[in-house]
């Protein structure tokens, strides 16, 4: 599959000019089973992709999972669709959609944060990706914080600088902002984030930091006990 990855799907429009709109839905995200079950190793995507050859997406609601599938059919031009698809939100309330939500809008490549606003001075703006953003808004309503923006970037690649310059933009200069990944520091998009977060010149008001697990050579350490 990784040859076929590298040779054929990133790389036949580059190549051949051979268009195609196939869609891979890759099971990611870190729930404690063993580490070739956590990862759709995104890095690697993301390392493939440049001219806009492929499109890398992580969706955090039903509503934009079925938003998303419609794009990728109703478009006029085809690309690759590569969605990272966590097993464990398939079962989780949160992300559950609104009948309206269906009917109506599109699919938001980064979703900002409606409950904290740059008029709350928030002490930190958080970035992550997928089941993290999740699981971060899921905990910040059971402590009843209000400190901190979350931010969720539901499309990778290509990446949305625009949309996430003008959120940015709605809170003070200056204030910490951080990428929290679930993957290791040497996986996820951690290193693609801070390239691009320095080409497109966001780091001279919202310096990136990181917050991931440590490097490791294996994505996850295959104990549940040891994950919890």
């Amino acid at each position: 599959a990784q040859v076929i990855v590298d040779q054929f799907i990133t790389s036949a429009e580059d190549k051949w000019a051979r268009l195609s709109g196939l869609t891979m839905l890759l099971p990611h995200g870190f729930e404690g089973a063993g580490p070739e079950h956590c990862s759709a190793r995104v890095e690697r995507f993301l390392t493939l992709a440049a001219e806009h050859n492929i499109q890398i997406v992580n969706p955090t609601s039903a509503a934009q999972h079925f938003h998303l599938l419609r794009r990728q059919v109703k478009r006029p031009w085809r690309k690759p669709l590569i969605i990272l698809t966590p097993k464990s939100l398939l079962r989780e309330p949160f992300v559950m959609s609104q009948l309206d939500e269906f009917y109506s809008g599109t699919f938001q490549r980064v979703i900002g944060d409606p409950d904290v606003s740059g008029q709350d001075a928030p002490q930190r703006i958080i970035l992550a990706s997928g089941k993290i953003g999740v699981e971060l808004l899921k905990e910040r309503a059971k402590a009843e914080r209000t400190d901190v923006a979350i931010i969720r970037l539901e499309q990778l690649y290509p990446l949305p600088y625009q949309q996430i310059q003008e959120i940015l933009e709605s809170y003070p200069e200056g204030t910490p902002t951080y990428w929290v990944q679930e993957e290791p520091s040497n996986m996820g998009a951690w290193y693609f984030m801070k390239v691009k977060w320095d080409e497109f010149g966001l780091s001279q008001n919202w310096p990136l930091q990181i917050i991931s697990r440590p490097e490791s050579a294996s994505p996850s350490t295959g104990s549940k006990k040891t994950h919890i």
